[in-house]
């Protein structure tokens, strides 16, 4: 532990985070490296020598991997295989049924919540744009409002619930309970998702109607042969059931049942079979298919887990700081309790952009001021997580990749993006640090 000023450890640290944001925004440096050079702004700035920086560095890398890899993994490759069998097809048009098309937007608002459980916002968009249109063209429901519900519900799962990378790094660091945040994630991310629909259904109203149009459907085609709505429905339900069960099981419990339940729902484990399940999707498969399937979803992986493991080497040079005790000292972060990690986040998330980005930095900032924060407890880190996750959803503009993935594949104008969609995401983590705070309240 290094022995330096609060000043000193907090211009050190300010330093790191300015040069995270400048690096990715300005420079367009990717967030690896960013990260890699905040940890050497940090550790040299209170004085580290540069061998130490780098075994500091190397062990907060190291650790964070061990704890989140498998996870990662295992959620790409669930994810790459519900939207290659087009199970998440199979779970939109089910929601459309049950809704029915007149209230298209509110459906895909619903289609997005739940696409969005297994499978990346961005990616989830693309799969689910040609549906979309076609919808906002059959219906006359103006382009935007189509555009901007579903955004909303892929948007509110990902940055709140596990296996998303920025929620499960989050989880990882502060030592949160997986299932809990999993299980409270998916609460406050539901009346999230509803507010920005209900007002991008307001702010439609009032666009032009140049900004309000529809435009024609995705000719892009489906797989020939879907898989039925359960065998859709089980690779996402069954881990989040496991996962579930085993937070609220005892784990000393000596019956069969009960050691089943806690083996089964160990996060690796539980989507683990959650893939099997979603390999029944498909009838047959080709070798070379599943190698070349199973290949991208690691490939992609392996870019999540770099960005992760590099803010686990910020935060390990962040704690070398003592800063936590400076803060808790001060009485600067005292009261402010889950309120601290929003602002945090939301600051992260406004300036550079990234989501994941934010609330991996975001955690390793929070960590060390948790017991001045009075969220020293398994369910202060929780809520603690849920925290970050509503910061990291606010604000999404021209700076955030996801924002240029619904303009471009939804055909929506810049001013109608930030007008609808930029003001529907501050809306979003406004209602969502609201609902986290009220149930850190009841719990």
């Amino acid at each position: 532990m290094i022995e330096v000023s609060f000043i000193h450890s907090l211009l050190a640290l300010l330093a790191g985070v300015a040069a995270i944001v400048l690096l990715t925004t300005r420079f367009k440096v990717h967030a690896f490296f960013a990260l890699l050079i905040a940890c050497l702004v940090v550790g040299l700035g209170v004085g580290m020598p540069f061998g130490e920086v780098l075994s500091t560095g190397k062990d907060g890398f190291g650790n964070i991997i061990g704890s989140l890899g498998l996870i990662i993994v295992f959620g790409t490759t669930l994810g790459a295989i519900l939207e290659h069998t087009g199970a998440t097809l199979v779970l939109a048009n089910a929601i459309l049924r049950i809704t029915g098309r007149h209230r298209a937007a509110g459906a895909m608002n619903a289609v997005g919540y739940v696409v969005g459980l297994p499978i990346f916002c961005d990616s989830g968009y693309i799969v689910m744009s040609g549906l979309n249109r076609g919808l906002a063209r059959q219906t006359g429901t103006p382009m935007v409002l189509m555009a901007t519900s579903l955004a909303a519900g892929l948007y509110a799962v990902h940055c709140l619930i596990p296996p998303h990378p920025g929620a499960a790094a989050a989880t990882g660091t502060l030592g949160a309970d997986f299932g809990r945040v999993m299980l409270y994630g998916m609460l406050v991310a539901i009346p999230a998702a509803l507010c920005g629909l209900l007002w991008a259904r307001y702010a439609a109203r009032r666009l032009p109607a140049s900004d309000k149009q529809a435009e024609e459907p995705d000719t892009q085609g489906a797989p020939q042969r879907l898989p039925s709505v359960l065998l859709s429905v089980l690779p996402i339900a069954v881990p989040i059931l496991l996962i579930g069960l085993r937070s609220f099981t005892p784990a000393d419990g000596l019956s069969l049942a009960v050691r089943l339940v806690q083996a089964a729902g160990i996060p690796e484990a539980a989507l683990a079979i959650g893939i099997l399940l979603a390999m029944l999707g498909k009838r047959q498969w080709k070798r070379e298919d599943l190698n070349s399937l199973l290949r991208g979803a690691v490939e992609k992986a392996g870019d999540i887990l770099l960005i992760i493991g590099a803010g686990g080497a910020f935060g390990a040079l962040i704690a070398q700081t003592d800063i936590g005790r400076h803060f808790a000292g001060s009485g600067m972060v005292s009261g402010m309790g889950i309120f601290f990690p929003f602002l945090v986040a939301a600051v992260l998330k406004t300036a550079q952009g990234s989501s994941s980005v934010a609330i991996i930095t975001a955690a390793t900032m929070v960590l060390p001021v948790l017991p001045a924060l009075g969220l020293d407890n398994e369910m202060g880190k929780v809520f603690a997580v849920l925290a970050m996750g509503a910061g990291s959803m606010m604000v999404s503009h021209a700076n955030d990749s996801y924002f240029w993935v619904i303009s471009k594949f939804s055909d929506v104008g810049m001013g109608a993006m930030l007008r609808v969609y930029t003001v529907a995401t501050f809306i979003m983590g406004s209602v969502a640090i609201g609902t986290v705070y009220l149930l850190s309240l009841l719990f």
